[in-house]
């Protein structure tokens, strides 16, 4: 089986393809790290000192150049680290991704042991270093003080280390415990690090081979092979295993296992999910997991590297068939700190230091953060975070998977804090008499939960740890049961053959099984929430060329009707979700599939759509909100097991090769140099080792491009010589002491990205709002705006954060927008107060006559803007006030404005921003402020609908017509609001006053004011032109229309009217309140127009329905007033078919309206009821005739004084609304009645056209409308 494999040496099958040694380069010899933020208080033993890779093969690899700095920075994030014999020094293994610009990864993996230093330059140094550092502080600190220091900037910091410090100073004297070193006694150990770096992550398999290299090293006699053999077998004769196979190959001492996902199944993930959802838990694991999908910045915080990488590595592992697409770097060196600003949305891991609080992180921007503490499980959400769909149920079916492999939630977690009682439960099998076994579990090498099975797997990889450990407890006197046992078995597994797997393959076995059943179960929520999504993919591009160059331009997917598809609860989500760039990749690959090949992971997911349509048969359940489980579990882990039961592969055996003897002896304890020549190149004897040409010409330009890359890097370090040389005079530099030109490159990069999505997001915004174009677009759905329009608005306002949060100089408050205003709320009212202080005339701002009648003018103010803000109690924070204020300038149609004017304070924005900052690219800033201009194209009620509980003041003003009538009026008037959200009651007007002020909670778009007065005093008739009202805090102002007398005995006696509102444009001062037309006092067209039915039947059925399909209870109901009442409404245009032929001017009689036509027509209709004459009439016929004398008669009791006008339009919001309109018609022109009342030539008695009405009118069926309450206000049906 093993053979010769053909294509061991390709590189793109290769299973590794560099090793890498980094550790103290002994020519260089000590140089302080000051990047990784030194603090020269340290002791030098904590201090961190610059690593280098001290050696890597081969030399490069086409396809993945070496990246040096990356690897150093990597393999030891913090540099060196050095112990003395006093201290543990324990092997630890972490590893590392290294993400390329076209989103390839490569995976490093990395085992860091400590080696004793034999140089006498370098242990002189640090003795030398120790007697200074004692000078300093012999006054200040006697020695004995600083044992209990316990923040140990050290990366590699045990968690044992002060749990162990007594122990070992009983040993020792106790100067050797304060962490001191002499030289003359001490031994000084200094970290080395192994590193393998693969294009897969095969986690387990180089842990375990870089494991047993290092036993190789530390073993009392010599490894069977030199070690070069073993290093030139991974590289050059290990292949990848094919995809659905496995492979077994030879570590020093042990055979490694590794196998593969094949086509059909989720991508490889080797990380332990288990661990993950250990140290987090469950439920805020799927938080972390909600947040990453809404791609919110998510910043991981740890003092183990490990624990760092397998969060991360857990989380985006979970994503399928979604990838991230933004920035990721699972372990942040100290160095590259700076990235933190980075306004984008990002997966980071910061490695905590011990013993600091979360309290004194500062964080750039904090507005749109999920921080996520792993070491004491605790996770801190933004703000505003909707659930992810059927959470409840989705925990539990996560928790029973757990449970079914014996692992219980939570359970197992290390403690708290180091100085918590141990209140872990106690595991069977295990007795414990003191905490220091749970903290060896938990030490970090593993970053592992403390829990019965990842010890026996601690115990048993390899004999080196089960020395440390029975050393350690004979040492502390815990007595641990079964550790003779387990070594018992780990000689077994020695000589054991391939008969039976050993305990170390089940646990492996096990985990790898855990972790497919954990992702089964996310990988079918998505299969499920998105079953259907193919549906509302537009593919619109004839080829993949004209796609590409229109791509930006065009909608893939159509977000409404999907929406519109998808059951209630999931809405927050999905809105949010669908907005994420990593779903337009997932719709964009899909789009591109049709014509090229499918991108993997989508081919898996289209797969299982397909499986799941196949069982399905498109269930209706598949649609409800009911939740689905799992189904696969079982069978999803059988492939995996099958495979490594039945290994299809065996990799060549390590052995001897072509080399110098003697070069490289053994020495124990100590890694030999390894020779080169062998190792940079594969084996000669296949065919992959005849280079053909082109590949050399390949190899030659590479070679060009990495010297340019040299360039860049000399530049980089004088850049860094800078930063350093800047930081001497500081004892902890600053991050901000880095020369901008390094991080210039970086910051210009986000300033474009940042411009660009300002402009596809200000683009969608308006496409979204701007009616007819949107509708084309597939956006037109109504029933769903509200949300979407929410969704796009809070992703502005994120937007804005981060824009904010670019390039701050210190951080001030989690918002950084906020913060900014405080500071120019500040200098703005100091400015005020001098200027008051200032003796200058204050002149009064009204320039009008105060007799003409009109709003006052609102005064712009950003100022007032943030002091309504302030003064809300609702919002308790400033990421909330800062959303609050920028919807609130959105619905001001002011945001470009006050940005522009918060800008225009230069000294203010030096003051607070570095240079690189984009609120200081000035070309930038003004295209940014140009987008959010365009904004103001459209009406936005952001503010208003969403801060629905605030007190608001309101303005009434109530403009008569001068002309015809008294100004003044003797009876007492009255008013009454109201919106969409309620109405403010009725309110007495004073007498002879026409404006006031009023407070009451949010009324939401002003819809209907209804004005009225008692008819007391001589002169009670009053001709009003219109009301305005004005939102005192949006500066929404809206406008009544009346033209009509309220009186009795003049018009059509009404002493209450129902005016219907309009939103005013906002416009000069002059004319805002008589900007728009009045309606003509008497609508009954003067000569008799033949409306042409066509238009009339198209403005039923066109204008009307459409807005319909909005009738969500409230939301719409306010437009929906609009399109039955108000100008070119429903009402006035069956008005307008009623009054054409209509006789209703009579010479010296008064006027007659419609509602006389109704009256007469009722009561001809009674009257032969009671005769009779209706009984032979067909039965449902009699019916309509009843509804119709019912309504008729209660409209006419209603204790409301409405006029004649007042009543038709109620009886026709009541007919349209009980869908009986088009049955009363044919009874209204079946009356002889209308022989009297009409002419011969009007439409009412003209069959085909009120036929053709009837048919409109007959549309409004398929819409639930529902009425105002101002409009039926004391109607009894």
């Amino acid at each position: 089986m093993s053979g010769s494999s053909a294509v061991s040496g390709a590189a793109p099958c290769r299973f590794a393809h560099y090793f890498a040694i980094c550790g103290i380069d002994t020519e260089t010899g000590l140089e302080p790290d000051e990047l990784a933020g030194e603090n020269f208080e340290e002791s030098p033993l904590k201090r961190t000192f610059k690593s280098k890779v001290l050696a890597h093969y081969p030399e490069n690899v086409e396809w993945n150049p070496f990246d040096q700095d990356a690897v150093n920075m990597l393999c030891m994030p913090k540099g060196l680290s050095f112990r003395t014999q006093a201290d543990q020094r324990h092997p630890q293994f972490h590893s590392f991704i290294i993400t390329k610009e076209d989103g390839s990864r490569t995976y490093g993996f990395v085992h860091t042991f400590y080696e004793q230093v034999t140089s006498p330059q370098i242990c002189s140094a640090m003795q030398t270093l120790y007697q200074m550092h004692n000078a300093e502080h012999a006054s200040a600190n006697p020695p004995s003080s600083s044992s209990s220091s316990s923040s140990s900037m050290d990366s590699l910091a045990s968690s044992l280390d002060e749990a162990d410090s007594p122990t070992s100073s009983s040993s020792t004297s106790s100067s050797r415990a304060a962490g001191t070193y002499d030289s003359s006694r001490d031994t000084l150990y200094v970290s080395k690090a192994l590193c393998l770096i693969t294009p897969m992550p095969f986690m387990h398999a180089c842990r375990h081979f870089l494991s047993q290299l290092h036993r190789a090293v530390t073993a009392a006699s010599a490894p069977p092979l030199p070690l070069e053999s073993y290093v030139h077998n991974i590289l050059y004769e290990v292949p990848l295993p094919a995809p659905g196979r496995s492979l077994k190959f030879h570590g020093v001492y042990e055979p490694i296992v590794c196998q593969r996902p094949g086509p059909g199944e989720l991508p490889l993930a080797d990380f332990p999910l288990a661990e993950a959802f250990g140290l987090l838990g469950v439920e805020n694991l799927v938080q972390v997991f909600t947040c990453t999908l809404l791609e919110m910045q998510i910043l991981l915080y740890s003092q183990d590297y490990q624990r760092l990488m397998t969060v991360a590595e857990g989380i985006t592992t979970l994503l399928f068939p979604f990838q991230w697409q933004h920035v990721y770097v699972p372990i942040l060196p100290a160095s590259l700190l700076h990235f933190l600003d980075a306004p984008v949305p990002y997966l980071m891991g910061l490695q905590s230091k011990e013993g600091t609080d979360r309290s004194k992180l500062e964080l750039p921007q904090e507005a749109n953060l999920c921080f996520v503490d792993i070491d004491n499980h605790y996770i801190e959400l933004p703000e505003d975070f909707p659930q992810f769909p059927n959470k409840p149920e989705f925990i539990q079916e996560l928790r029973e998977v757990l449970l079914s492999f014996g692992i219980t939630d939570n359970t197992g977690a290390p403690p708290r804090t180091r100085s918590s009682p141990s209140s872990t439960p106690s595991t069977p099998g295990r007795e414990r008499k003191t905490t220091a076994f749970r903290q060896l579990e938990d030490d970090g090498r593993n970053g592992n939960l403390a829990g019965e099975e990842l010890a026996v797997l601690e115990l048993l990889q390899g004999n080196a740890t089960l020395e440390r450990l029975q050393a350690l407890t004979k040492r502390t006197g815990v007595t641990v049961a079964r550790v003779e046992a387990l070594r018992a078995g780990v000689k077994a597994q020695d000589t054991e053959g391939q008969g039976g797997r050993t305990a170390a393959e089940e646990e492996e076995l096990r985990k790898a099984k855990l972790n497919i059943q954990l992702r089964e179960v996310f990988a079918g929520r998505f299969t499920t929430m998105f079953a259907d999504y193919e549906a509302f993919v537009i593919q619109s591009a004839p080829d993949l060329d004209s796609w590409l160059t229109n791509r930006e331009q065009m909608h893939n997917f159509d977000k409404a009707s999907f929406l519109s598809d998808q059951p209630e609860p999931y809405l927050p989500f999905l809105s949010h979700f669908i907005e994420t760039q990593m779903f337009a990749t997932f719709i964009d690959n899909k789009i591109m599939s049709q014509w090229e090949e499918k991108e993997p992971l989508l081919r898996v997911f289209d797969t299982r759509i397909d499986k799941a349509r196949l069982y399905n048969v498109r269930a209706p359940s598949l649609r409800s909100s009911s939740y689905q489980r799992c189904s696969v579990l079982k069978e999803c882990a059988q492939a995996m097991e099958q495979r490594l039961i039945k290994i299809d592969h065996t990799a060549i055996h390590p052995h001897l090769l072509d080399m110098k003897i003697g070069q490289g002896k053994y020495e124990q304890g100590f890694f030999p140099k390894l020779q080169a020549d062998v190792l940079n190149t594969g084996p000669t004897n296949n065919k992959w080792s005849h280079r053909t040409a082109t590949a050399q010409r390949r190899k030659d330009r590479h070679r060009q491009q990495t010297e340019h890359l040299t360039l860049d890097n000399d530049l980089k370090e004088k850049y860094m010589q800078e930063a350093r040389s800047l930081g001497k005079n500081l004892r902890q530099p600053k991050l901000s002491d880095l020369s901008p030109a390094v991080i210039a490159q970086t910051n210009w990069k986000f300033v474009e990205g940042l411009l660009k999505e300002c402009r596809m997001k200000t683009k969608r915004m308006l496409v979204e709002k701007m009616g007819r174009e949107a509708v084309e677009l597939g956006h037109g759905e109504a029933n769903i705006t509200g949300l979407e329009e929410n969704t796009l608005i809070a992703s502005l306002c994120d937007l804005l954060e981060r824009i904010w949060s670019h390039g701050l100089q210190v951080k001030q408050g989690k918002s950084a927008l906020w913060s900014h205003l405080l500071h120019y709320q500040a200098r703005e009212e100091k400015l005020e107060q001098q200027h008051a202080e200032s003796p200058v005339s204050n002149v009064p701002e009204r320039r009008k006559s105060d007799c003409s009648i009109a709003m006052p003018f609102l005064r712009v103010s950003l100022i007032q803007d943030m002091r309504h803000i302030q003064s809300m109690s609702e919002i308790k924070t400033d990421v909330g006030r800062a959303r609050a204020w920028i919807r609130l300038s959105l619905e001001k149609k002011l945001l470009s404005q006050h940005l522009k004017q918060l800008l225009s304070r230069q000294a203010l924005t030096k003051k607070l921003y570095k240079r690189y900052a984009f609120l200081r690219c000035e070309e930038e800033k003004e295209q940014f402020l140009y987008h959010l201009l365009s904004l103001n194209a459209v009406d936005y009620f952001c503010f208003t609908s969403v801060f629905t509980t605030i007190v608001i003041p309101y303005r009434v003003v109530i403009i008569p017509i001068k002309k015809l009538s008294n100004a003044m009026t003797t009876s007492n008037p009255w008013v009454c609001v109201s919106g969409e959200l309620g109405d403010a009651g009725i309110m007495q007007i004073p007498k002879n006053v026409l404006e006031m002020t009023f407070d009451c909670q949010n009324l939401g778009k002003l819809t209907t004011v209804q004005l009225g007065h008692d008819n007391a005093g001589l002169l009670a008739k009053w001709l009003v032109d219109c009301v305005m009202v004005r939102n005192e805090i949006t500066g929404h102002t809206y406008r009544f229309p009346c033209g009509r007398w309220l009186g009795k005995g003049v018009d059509d006696g009404s002493l209450e009217r129902v005016l219907i509102g309009e939103l005013v444009l906002p416009s000069g001062e002059e004319d805002s309140g008589r900007g728009c037309r009045t309606p003509p006092l008497q609508r009954s067209p003067s000569q008799t127009r033949r409306i042409s039915i066509t238009s009339l039947s198209g403005r039923g059925s066109s204008q009307y329905p459409s807005p319909f399909t909005c009738c969500s209870e409230t939301a719409h109901r306010g437009s929906l007033t609009i399109l039955l009442c108000g100008e070119n409404s429903l009402v006035a245009a069956l008005e307008q078919f009623f009054h054409h032929g209509f006789k209703s001017a009579r010479l010296f009689q008064k006027t007659v309206f419609i509602w006389d036509f109704v009256e007469r027509a009722v009561a001809y209709m009674e009257s032969a009821d009671q005769m009779g004459d209706l009984q032979e009439t067909a039965e449902p016929l009699g019916m309509t005739c009843q509804s119709l004398c019912h309504y008729v008669n209660a409209i006419n009791s209603t204790p409301r004084n409405i006029g004649k006008d007042g009543k038709f339009q109620l009886l026709v919001c009541l007919g349209a609304r009980d869908r009986l309109l088009p049955q009363w018609l044919p009874l209204l022109v079946e009356c002889p009645v209308i022989l009297r009342m009409f002419e011969e030539t009007a439409l009412l008695r003209d069959r085909t056209t009120v036929n053709a009405l009837i048919g409109v009118l007959e549309t409004l069926h398929d819409f639930p409308i529902t009425l105002e309450a101002s409009l039926v206000k004391g109607i009894d049906l």
